[in-house]
């Protein structure tokens, strides 16, 4: 089974937006191509994480660690 990473990060955000940590994420954008999700914030800021080989729920941890840390 192929996992829709993109439908996987819309389910995710409004998660990751009731927490203090994601609460100024404006949104998860999914890069096929390049592997990367941008995680971007109000303010014009964004973030790229590297989920190349990843499935599904470890793109999930490694976005948390992400938000966990900016």
């Amino acid at each position: 089974m192929e996992e829709n990473k993109q439908a996987i990060l819309d389910a995710l955000l409004p998660a990751l937006k009731l927490t203090r940590a994601g609460t100024d994420i404006m949104g998860l954008h999914y890069d096929k191509d390049k592997e990367r999700v941008t995680i971007s914030y109000y303010g014009s800021c964004n973030d790229s994480v590297n989920v190349s080989c990843d499935s599904g729920i470890a793109m999930i941890i490694d976005i948390a660690k992400a938000v966990m840390f900016w």
